[in-house]
């Protein structure tokens, strides 16, 4: 498994990365064993939960895919040679049940930490994340921007102070952002050199090829500033599979069992993808590593979050770290591209 850099860290994380979101909800414990113990034989050395996690989100649930994640390190005893990542939420998606209502202030942060640890029964979180901002921005798909200066939200200063304490006290090592704007993320970057606070390393947003949004305004942060993208959604939850293209969607299916997931369906998406799919199946690839392999490929990423509800799922997605896509399949992704520009953003 190949490894890459978190950020300007002397930590090397693997280019897949497990991602966690359905242990509690599609998959049960004894699920989310089978998997970390296969990922981990397989090189995969970095995990990312959250504490909203499960999802779709619910009271009920919240905070049970860290208890499995905790539970298997504890099991395991294996908790210094991986790389665990988790968030704390920001404010709205319906979490009133989450501290009356999540927001990115000290006390919250601090609360959500130590809860985060006490879950994933370790002493301290290599990244901790700002799940999304706590402020009118543009994230969870939405492009059209809309100001408003009387809005209430909590300024970055105040977040980053928090998190720097965190670092100070070792409960975490290291910062990254999630769902983060160009402006976000610099201003994070310019308040952490202006007071000596820790820079972000990362920054967690959806990129796969039906949403090459990131490219936009971000890629050149993630160069310059060394805060290399953590893809999410890399197969458009599971769209690119191409598994959705039928009349008849699979029973289990993510998109079948939940309406909220409906960011990759629309009639463009459903174009893009099947143009995805047939060029895959023509070089006899599979949709789903090809998918995989060109996330894998972008220089901007430092690593492809996965995420799988099968163990079959879970062999395909880590057989993606050694595909590399010959220049006839990168042109012909590029052509397509062109024709169905971010149809899903």
């Amino acid at each position: 498994m190949q490894t890459r850099k978190l950020g300007n860290t002397d930590i090397d994380v693997s280019l897949i990365c497990l991602g966690t979101m359905t242990w509690g909800e599609q998959n049960t414990e004894q699920d989310a064993f089978e998997q970390l113990d296969y990922a981990t034989s397989q090189g995969v050395n970095f995990i990312d939960a959250a504490e909203m996690y499960p999802v779709p989100p619910r009271a009920e649930t919240q905070g049970e895919t860290e208890t499995c994640l905790g539970n298997w390190l504890a099991k395991r005893g294996r908790r210094d040679d991986l790389v665990i990542a988790s968030k704390v939420a920001g404010p709205g998606n319906g979490l009133t049940y989450l501290r009356n209502g999540p927001r990115l202030t000290r006390a919250h942060i601090r609360e959500a930490c130590d809860a985060s640890l006490q879950r994933l029964k370790t002493d301290y979180i290599d990244l901790y994340q700002v799940h999304w901002p706590d402020r009118n921005a543009n994230f969870f798909g939405r492009l059209g921007y809309e100001h408003n200066p009387d809005e209430s939200f909590t300024p970055i200063e105040e977040t980053l102070g928090a998190l720097d304490e965190l670092v100070r006290e070792g409960k975490i090592r290291h910062v990254g952002l999630s769902n983060e704007t160009p402006w976000g993320t610099m201003e994070y970057l310019r308040l952490a050199k202006e007071k000596g606070w820790p820079c972000p390393v990362s920054i967690q947003n959806p990129y796969n090829l039906l949403n090459r949004t990131f490219e936009v305004g971000m890629a050149e942060i993630a160069h310059r500033e060394q805060v290399g993208l953590l893809a999410y959604s890399p197969l458009a939850f599971g769209m690119l599979s191409g598994k959705y293209l039928g009349e008849a969607w699979p029973e289990k299916g993510r998109l079948t069992l939940y309406e909220r997931f409906s960011r990759y369906t629309s009639g463009r998406g459903m174009d893009a993808t099947r143009a995805y799919v047939e060029l895959a199946r023509k070089h006899g690839l599979s949709p789903v590593q090809m998918a995989l392999a060109y996330v894998n490929s972008r220089s901007f990423v430092t690593s492809n979050i996965i995420g799988a509800t099968t163990m079959e799922q879970l062999r395909e997605n880590l057989g993606s770290a050694t595909l590399e896509l010959n220049a006839e399949v990168l042109e012909a992704i590029e052509s397509i591209h062109g024709e169905f520009t971010y149809p899903c953003p």
